[in-house]
C-alpha cells in the first residue's frame, strides 16, 4: 500500500523493459496526412456522425464485423469515409455495401450510391470479414473520432461472468447484477503495466479467466513511476487493449488510475480527465466497466479526496452514465484508519454522486483487527469494493499470513464485498503469485507450477463456484 511495493530493477533493465514494451506495444501505424477540410467535409462533421464496430461472427481465425453511421445531429449528412488501421497480422478480406481503399494497414471505406445520406436519427451500415483477430484503431468518420465507439464489442461468452450478470449497478450498499441481486465478483490485478506487460499475454488471461476463473480484471495504469505521464498515448492504448482483451474472456475489468506520489489525486487531475475520456469514450458500448479514479489517496483530507471525486465523476458520466465508479478513501484506501481515523468520515459525508462504491486496501500480515473492523461497520453502511488486498506485509512482500486472509475473506463472503488480490505479476515479492521468470518464458501459466505460495492459495479462492442469483 506504499510505493515500496513498487519493483527495484536496476536502471539498465528497467530501459530494456521500457525498450521490449514499446516493440511489443506499439500502437498501429498513424493514418497518412488528411487533405484541408472542404466545406462538405465541415458539413458532414456537423451532421455529428457517430460510428460503431460490432463483431457479428468469430472464428479461429477471423471475424465478421458490420459497421454502423448513424447521424445524432439534426442535419442530413450527405456521403460518409470511415478509417481505421488494423495491427500487423490482421487484414480485411471481402466487405460489402462499401468502397474500400488501403495503404498498408489503413483501410478507408467510402459510401456507395444508395447509403451516401444519413437523415437525422437514421443508420446506414456496411460490412467486412478480416482475416486475423486484430481489433481496428484509430477509427474515424470524416475525419473525427467515432464517437460511437471504434472497438469492435462482442456478446459475452455464455456462461462467463458478463453473459450471467450483465450490466453491474449499485443498489444500497451493494453491487448488483442487472436482475437487481447482490453479487461478489472476485479477481487479480495486474501489476503496473510499465514493468509487466509480459505477464498479460493471451495465455495469461486465457487462464485467468478459465483455469482461475476470475470474474474481474483490474488493469492498473499508473500515473507516475514511469507511467501514464511519460507517454500518455501509449499507456492509453495499452489500457484499452487489455479491457478489450478481459472483455473478450467474459471478465470485468476495473479501470484502475494508479496514483501513489503524490498522494493528493488533485495534482493529476487534468491528466485523469483526459485518460478517463479517452478510455470510456473508447469502452462506451461495454456493460462490463467499472472505473477506479484514484487508487490510494495519502496525506490528504477525505473533504479534498471528495472535491477530487465530485470534479471527475461528471467527467466519466459525461461518456457513460451507467458504469459504478469506484472512489479511493483516505490514507491508501484504508477509510482513513492508517492516518488514525476511520470509515466514519465517509459514513457522514459522502460523495454526491449516485451509483458509486469507495475502496479499501488491506495487507494481512500488517492490517490487523482494526482494519477488520472498520471494513466490516463500513460495509454495513455504504458501498465498498476491495480493489486490492495481499496475504503479506504492506508492501506485498514477507511471509504470507493465510490466517488472517481468510478472516478478510469470510468477512467479504458474508457481507457481498468484492475483491481484487494484488497481483498478478512474476514480481520478486512474495506478492505476486507467478515464481519470478515464469512471464519472460511464456509460462506455464495454468495450475500451479508456475505459482509461489501467495498465487496457490490465491488462485483456490478465486476458483471457488460463484454463486451469482439470477431471475
Amino acid at each position: 500500500m506504499t510505493p515500496a511495493r513498487l519493483p527495484l530493477r536496476p536502471a539498465v533493465a528497467a530501459a530494456a523493459l521500457a525498450s521490449a514494451l514499446l516493440l511489443t506495444l506499439t500502437t498501429a501505424p498513424a493514418a497518412p496526412a488528411a487533405s484541408p477540410p472542404t466545406s462538405t467535409d465541415t458539413a458532414r462533421a456537423a451532421a455529428r456522425l457517430a460510428t460503431e464496430i460490432t463483431r457479428t461472427t468469430t472464428w479461429d481465425t477471423g471475424y465478421g464485423a458490420d459497421v454502423s453511421i448513424t447521424n445524432q445531429g439534426d442535419t442530413p449528412a450527405d456521403g460518409w469515409t470511415v478509417e481505421f488501421d488494423l495491427p500487423a497480422g490482421t487484414t480485411v478480406g471481402s466487405h460489402w455495401s462499401a468502397t474500400k481503399t488501403q495503404q498498408g494497414q489503413h483501410y478507408r471505406f467510402t459510401n456507395v450510391s444508395y447509403n451516401a445520406t444519413v437523415a437525422p436519427g437514421a443508420r446506414q451500415s456496411f460490412g467486412f470479414n478480416a482475416n486475423g483477430t486484430g481489433a481496428p484503431l484509430n477509427c474515424k468518420i470524416n475525419g473525427v473520432p467515432c464517437e460511437g465507439g471504434g472497438t469492435p464489442t462482442d456478446p459475452p461468452r455464455a456462461g462467463t461472468p458478463v453473459d450471467v450478470n450483465g450490466r453491474l449497478e449499485v443498489c444500497g450498499t451493494k453491487l448488483c447484477n442487472e436482475d437487481g441481486h447482490p453479487v461478489q465478483l472476485r479477481g487479480m490485478s495486474t501489476h503496473g503495466t510499465q514493468w509487466y506487460p509480459q505477464c498479460l499475454t493471451g495465455g495469461s488471461l486465457d487462464a485467468l479467466a478459465e483455469d482461475w476463473g476470475a470474474d474481474v480484471l483490474r488493469v492498473s495504469t499508473y500515473v507516475q513511476e514511469g507511467g501514464y505521464e511519460t507517454d500518455p498515448a501509449h499507456f492509453t492504448d495499452l489500457a484499452d487493449s487489455l479491457i478489450r482483451q478481459a472483455s473478450e474472456r467474459g471478465m470485468y475489468v476495473i479501470v484502475d488510475w494508479h496514483m501513489l506520489d503524490p498522494g493528493d489525486p488533485m495534482a493529476n487531475l487534468d491528466n485523469a480527465r483526459k485518460f478517463f475520456t479517452e478510455i470510456a469514450d473508447r469502452n462506451k458500448g461495454r456493460d462490463n466497466i467499472l472505473y477506479e479514479i484514484a487508487n490510494e489517496p495519502s496525506g490528504v483530507s477525505w473533504s479534498r479526496i471528495k472535491s477530487y471525486a465530485e470534479q471527475l465523476i461528471p467527467v466519466v458520466r459525461a461518456v457513460d452514465a451507467d458504469a459504478p465508479i469506484l472512489v479511493g478513501t483516505r490514507a491508501w484506501s484504508s477509510f482513513g484508519v492508517s492516518e488514525g481515523a476511520d470509515e466514519s468520515e465517509v459514513v457522514n459525508d459522502p460523495v454526491d454522486a449516485s451509483n458509486i462504491m469507495y475502496t479499501f486496501h488491506f495487507y494481512a500480515d500488517s492490517h490487523r483487527d482494526a482494519y477488520l473492523a472498520a471494513l466490516s461497520r463500513a460495509a454495513d453502511r455504504i458501498p465498498v469494493f476491495v480493489t486490492e488486498f495481499g496475504t503479506q506485509n504492506y508492501a506485498g512482500e514477507g511471509a504470507n499470513d493465510f490466517t488472517m486472509s481468510q478472516r478478510y475473506l469470510d468477512l467479504m463472503a458474508d457481507k457481498k464485498i468484492s475483491w481484487v488480490n494484488w497481483n498478478f505479476s512474476d514480481d520478486h515479492r512474495s506478492g505476486a503469485v507467478f515464481r519470478t521468470g515464469t512471464c519472460d518464458n511464456g509460462g506455464p501459466w495454468t495450475g500451479t507450477s508456475s505459482l509461489k505460495p501467495a498465487g496457490v492459495w490465491i488462485r483456490d479462492r478465486v476458483r471457488t463456484p460463484d454463486t451469482f442469483p439470477t431471475g
